[in-house]
């Protein structure tokens, strides 16, 4: 296949949008990069995340596109993972565009990402995703698989973006539309989602997908609640009157307010189920993980169930249906 041939089968047309895919890793796949042209250039939302594959699939996408690196004006971010942000550093310094994200995003990405490398020398992040994994009770041989996994995601990142705050609550143009930034967390910090209330078209990131639950991750350092945020979003997001959401996964769909309903009860079913696994006495959250998800996981989706499965006993304990006990390794058991 050629890079040209390449770069079509990554491409696809929705009116004004246009599609580009990212390759990244089992079960996702791919993610969506968006592009779109406006008064002052072109925007790409989302790039993907960095490897030598993706560098040449924009190469291509560009060249196909007929847009030159420099025509792009700025690179907005819906939030700050690395299959979102992390190509948002190398294709500024090719186009010099503004990298645009919210500020708790951008405090999250250097929490995770900067720090580390420009500061100590040493992953702090990496560190205390380890220690949160030990005390909610991941066993040994699965913990020293973290280092390898977690530091993985650096080379993904690099290099990190200078950011430009979009302030919250004030409307951005880019691709030659106003969009609303709405602010939901619990997928990640600061996710933003772009919402045009004349088209009722959104940009929403993970905050919805259309055939998945995003995950909802406890992530040291962030967010002490994170389930209670990402239904809280939900309910604001599925209040808009939205006629097509354009996702970081999947294809774009338009039963966007059907959806978060779904996603809603999904989650109440959740706790319901980890509920029913409490009877039997207190258990760790990697307990619980194990019997909802078993335990045949590779340490990359291990490590997101466990996270999801603290988030909901987090949120169970928020409702007094659950109390946790021990302080080196946390169990948690019913009211």
């Amino acid at each position: 296949m050629t890079q040209s041939q390449m770069s079509k089968s990554r491409i696809t047309a929705y009116g004004e949008f246009t599609r580009v895919r990212m390759e990244m890793a089992f079960p996702l796949r791919w993610e969506n990069s968006y592009v779109l042209q406006g008064e002052d250039g072109w925007t790409v939302v989302d790039p993907g995340p960095r490897s030598p594959e993706n560098e040449a699939a924009w190469d291509g996408a560009l060249n196909e596109l007929g847009i030159r690196a420099t025509d792009i004006s700025s690179i907005v971010l819906t939030h700050h993972h690395p299959d979102h942000y992390g190509l948002s550093g190398w294709l500024q310094q090719r186009s010099e565009a503004q990298v645009w994200m919210s500020k708790a995003a951008s405090e999250a990405a250097w929490r995770n990402w900067g720090s580390a490398q420009q500061e100590s020398g040493t992953n702090g992040f990496v560190e205390a995703s380890i220690a949160l994994c030990r005390l909610h009770g991941m066993e040994p041989e699965r913990l020293a698989q973290l280092p390898a996994h977690l530091e993985g995601f650096l080379p993904q990142v690099d290099p990190q973006p200078e950011i430009s705050v979009i302030e919250p609550g004030l409307p951005i143009r880019f691709g030659g539309r106003l969009w609303h930034p709405i602010e939901t967390g619990g997928h990640a910090e600061g996710h933003l989602s772009f919402y045009e209330e004349a088209t009722g078209v959104i940009l929403c990131g993970d905050a919805v997908l259309p055939r998945i639950s995003p995950n909802i991750s406890y992530s040291p350092g962030g967010d002490e609640h994170p389930l209670r945020s990402y239904l809280n979003g939900l309910r604001t997001l599925g209040a808009l009157k939205v006629t097509r959401a354009f996702p970081g996964h999947r294809d774009p769909f338009e039963n966007f307010p059907e959806r978060t309903v779904q996603l809603l009860e999904h989650h109440e079913q959740r706790l319901a189920r980890m509920e029913e696994l409490l009877q039997g006495g207190p258990r760790s959250a990697y307990e619980i993980c194990i019997s909802l998800f078993g335990d045949s996981l590779g340490i990359h989706q291990l490590r997101f169930a466990l996270s999801e499965t603290i988030a909901h006993l987090v949120e169970l304990e928020d409702r007094g249906r659950a109390t946790r006990h021990g302080e080196r390794e946390v169990r948690f058991g019913l009211k």
